[in-house]
């Protein structure tokens, strides 16, 4: 059974290097700080390991083609797509803000969506990554049962999705260090603030579209 957790560990950790799920982490963490970042990253590891789980369970019992688990990377890349678009239409649109202030003899810079004089809630933006995890684990589900079916059978239990989750969790948090690294020494003004937006939104569209296209 330890071999078998170590194994899911590993393919967490290589399946959260997929394109999809790191453009997925920059979209939902560029502009952000250190707490938000972390949080932002983590709940997209757990919604991702809930849904393979539920999935994968459902999978198990059910007789579905290959044709069918395909549609799982179609969602991947149209919410990738559609995120790419939002972005650059926000961009475009000259929606996304920054503000600076001075707390504590520090400068605080604040970046959100919106028109110059709102501020954006960061509750949708957590609850968006949890729902965001959820929906793209579908993209995982067949790399998922190929695995379990070599170390267990493919039986689906609570560690194994746990293992996953970890792997897939610490991947993200480390690329989330990436993100908030350019969040705090690249992201000072308006101008740098929509080209990180930008290239995060043609980012998405190629990768999203390559997906589809493979």
């Amino acid at each position: 059974m330890e071999l078998s957790l170590l194994v899911i560990f590993w393919y967490g950790i290589l399946h959260a290097f997929g394109p999809d799920h790191l453009t997925a982490i920059t979209d939902f963490s560029i502009g952000k700080n250190k707490s938000k970042t972390l949080l932002v990253t983590m709940l997209f590891a757990i919604g991702h390991g809930v849904s393979l789980f539920v999935f994968a369970s459902l999978l198990q019992s059910v007789d579905i083609s290959p044709e069918i688990l395909a549609y799982g990377d179609m969602i991947s890349a149209t919410i990738i797509i559609g995120m790419g678009t939002y972005l650059l239409f926000m961009v475009a649109a000259k929606r996304i803000q920054l503000s600076k202030h001075i707390h504590e003899n520090k400068e605080h810079i604040h970046i959100w969506f919106g028109k110059s004089h709102e501020h954006s809630d960061d509750s949708v933006a957590k609850t968006s990554s949890l729902g965001l995890g959820l929906l793209m684990g579908a993209g995982g589900v067949r790399g998922m049962l190929i695995t379990l079916g070599a170390v267990n059978g493919g039986a689906v239990d609570f560690m194994m999705v746990a293992a996953f989750t970890v792997g897939v969790m610490i991947v993200f948090g480390l690329f989330g260090m990436v993100i908030l690294y350019i969040n705090q020494n690249f992201l000072g003004n308006i101008t740098n603030v929509r080209r990180a937006f930008s290239a995060a939104g043609v980012i998405s569209l190629v990768v999203g579209t390559n997906i589809l296209l493979g």
